[in-house]
């Protein structure tokens, strides 16, 4: 078995452009790619895949998914099987045995790790805005920096009151549980007697989210006043369970539909250049804060771009910074350039002083090709013979990583040239580095293609529960949950109890079928009702990307369809344009959320009617059958008349008239 950490790391790795690019020549299209559907016949291209929400889509047939689920139907695998291909592609391990019970704790573990850090995040944020220190020190503080307030709530900055004990204090008292503020790094536990501690007291804090816009970590910076003499002027959360510094991008959730739309990313280092960059309006920026690029961070960005461009200060050490992971970048077919700032200015400084098409501009301009940069750099005024040897090396070494054969090549020449070499020279040396990195990849490819064939022989195949008839009302209340399900449409309702309580869209759904015993005819479809329900109740959860990247199947795979499907339902836009003032967008919030209310209210009464209509046509069957049965039929005629009543009163609620 597969455990479920080793699944998650291999969707987190899986590129849906990358993996359909296997099977289909794909184009750009926008902001995403366009090809001719696999699944079947088509001449003119409807098969669509967007890197941004990781799934594929054709308009033709329907199908389409997850690279997982891609790979199923493609390839006609299983669940495992398909899990297993995607794990030999992006070279992930899977160790083949049964979950220990100690692993399934660390699984629930790690939710309840998400949550605390979801609450601590929302705990910072409140502090920094509402707290008389937080606005004080904090909001001034960023402030100070020439950030927005629209901004900083983009990033959820927050600040930490200098009590080291207050945050585990109030965490407690809210029932979150001690141990757990521990494992995620937000406390630790003092030598002297074992108390709490929190890690960032007296720090502005950057929240780190993830790819899905989960809380994963945190960074907390000293402010200015405190920093002098100080060697830590930032503390991050140390790697847990959901954290681990190199797998992270800073930015990556802001910015992922950027970087799809502008097909480039621009990678800095620290956080403040990411902000300043966004507020300049340059959204497609990440950092990796200092540490030296990973190959989890790569796969990350290459879902969503080949270009890259790294953005550094002009100085020693950004030089040095623009040199770390770029062998590995061009290894795995990104396209690399590199900008150097003036010296004294950097991504942060530049972008406070100049408008965005200005940036993008000294960008266009000023950009170097790696290799064109990497031969400046080691070859500039190099006149020992044994040191420009030992840079050609380097270089060449760099180019053999290139995938592109033609831009290979076209380095090749233009090293050769430059250096007043023979071509043949370097592409013997060229081909030893390739050969040599051949044999290292040939024998690690024998060893997990005989792991495979192994697991595939004891994996029990995993088979798809068929999906019901629905009717068209019930399979749009699902849409409906899938693209909105956490929505809050009504507020302060009043339970039994005299408790008041937010409802959500999947949560009104609910409460109003059950209240008459109702449910879906798909048992897929009330799976997802269910969980949409149970998941709301967690902190930053959004129905579409669970429900898309679903470990079940179906629930997948109907979610993929519902979600790029426009079907006869007119959805409220999920976002509010970033260019409105505040009352105009909260104009704009309640707008939406008004439209949302009564939509879902409508399909509600839609469902009740359509289910109403199924009845009285199954009476009217029973009742033609029971003509030799006086009081058989008079109860039926009973029953008929009285749901002509709930259907007339349906009616008048929907403004249609029924004529009896």
């Amino acid at each position: 078995m597969i455990d479920q950490a080793t699944i998650e790391k291999i969707k987190e790795a899986a590129n849906i452009v990358d993996v359909v690019s296997e099977f289909v020549t794909l184009r750009k299209a926008g902001a995403n790619y366009k090809g001719l559907c696999p699944f079947h016949n088509e001449k003119t291209p409807s098969f669509m895949v967007s890197p941004a929400r990781g799934m594929c889509h054709c308009f033709g047939c329907g199908k389409g998914g997850t690279p997982v689920s891609f790979i199923m139907e493609h390839e006609q695998m299983t669940y495992p099987e398909a899990l297993r291909w995607l794990a030999a592609k992006y070279h992930i391990e899977i160790r083949e045995r049964e979950l220990t019970d100690e692993e399934r704790r660390e699984q629930s573990e790690r939710e309840s790790m998400l949550i605390v850090n979801s609450w601590a995040a929302d705990f910072f944020e409140q502090t920094l805005h509402h707290h008389v220190d937080g606005v004080a020190i904090g909001l001034a503080y960023f402030r100070s920096r020439g950030f927005r307030d629209d901004i900083i709530r983009r990033f959820r900055l927050g600040y930490d009151l200098p009590d080291r004990e207050l945050l585990a204090r109030t965490a407690t008292d809210k029932g979150y549980r001690e141990e757990f503020l521990v494992k995620t790094g937000l406390c630790y536990r003092r030598d002297s007697d074992g108390r709490a501690i929190d890690r960032f007291a007296g720090r502005v804090v950057f929240p780190w989210l993830g790819v899905s816009g989960k809380v994963v970590g945190f960074g907390g910076r000293l402010l200015d006043a405190r920093t002098k003499g100080v060697q830590q002027k930032y503390v991050n959360s140390p790697d847990s369970e959901i954290y681990h510094k190199d797998h992270e991008l800073y930015g990556i959730f802001q910015a992922k539909k950027a970087i799809a739309k502008h097909d480039c990313v621009y990678m800095v280092e620290g956080y403040t250049d990411v902000i300043s960059m966004h507020q300049c309006g340059i959204e497609n920026v990440v950092a990796n804060s200092g540490t030296a690029l990973s190959i989890h961070q790569i796969h990350t960005l290459h879902r969503f771009t080949s270009n890259i461009v790294l953005l550094y200060d002009g100085d020693e050490a950004g030089i040095h910074a623009a040199m770390r992971g770029t062998d590995m970048l061009l290894a795995e077919g990104m396209n690399v350039k590199v900008l150097l700032f003036p010296d004294g200015d950097d991504p942060d400084s530049f972008a406070r002083k100049h408008t965005a098409e200005e940036f993008i501009r000294y960008i266009a301009e000023h950009q170097t090709d790696f290799i064109e940069y990497k031969t400046k750099l080691l070859l500039n005024e190099v006149t020992d013979p044994t040191k420009q040897s030992e840079a050609i090396a380097s270089i060449v070494k760099s180019i053999s990583l290139v995938t592109d054969h033609v831009l290979r090549s076209k380095y090749l020449h233009e090293c050769a040239i430059t250096q007043g070499l023979p071509e043949g020279t370097l592409i013997n040396t060229m081909n030893e580095f390739i050969s040599e990195a051949r044999g290292r990849q040939s024998s690690e490819n024998r060893q997990r293609r005989e792991q495979a064939l192994v697991a595939n022989l004891q994996e029990s195949l995993v088979s798809a529960t068929p999906l019901g008839q629905a009717s068209k009302v019930e399979r749009m209340l699902v849409q409906l949950i899938i693209r909105h399900g956490e929505k809050i449409i009504l507020r302060n309702v009043e339970d039994e109890a005299g408790n008041r309580h937010n409802l959500t869209v999947a949560q009104y759904i609910q409460y109003d079928l059950s209240s008459d015993g109702l449910s879906f005819q798909d048992p897929v479809f009330n799976r997802i009702l269910s969980q949409a329900v149970e998941r709301c109740a967690y902190p930053g959860f959004e129905a579409e990307p669970y429900f898309v990247h679903h470990d079940d199947v179906d629930i997948s795979r109907l979610a993929t369809q519902l979600s790029v499907d426009p079907y006869q339902l007119s959805v409220p836009q999920k976002e509010t344009p970033d260019d409105l003032d505040e009352d105009a967008r909260v104009l704009a919030e309640k707008t939406r959320e008004e439209e949302l209310r009564q939509q879902t209210l409508h399909l509600v009464l839609d469902f009740r009617m359509d289910y109403v209509e199924h009845h009285l046509k199954a009476l009217q069957a029973a009742i033609a059958q029971s003509a030799s049965q006086p009081e058989r039929l008079m109860q039926l005629m009973t029953e008929y008349k009285d749901m002509q009543l709930i259907r007339n009163q349906l009616a008048k609620r929907l403004g249609n008239e029924i004529i009896t």
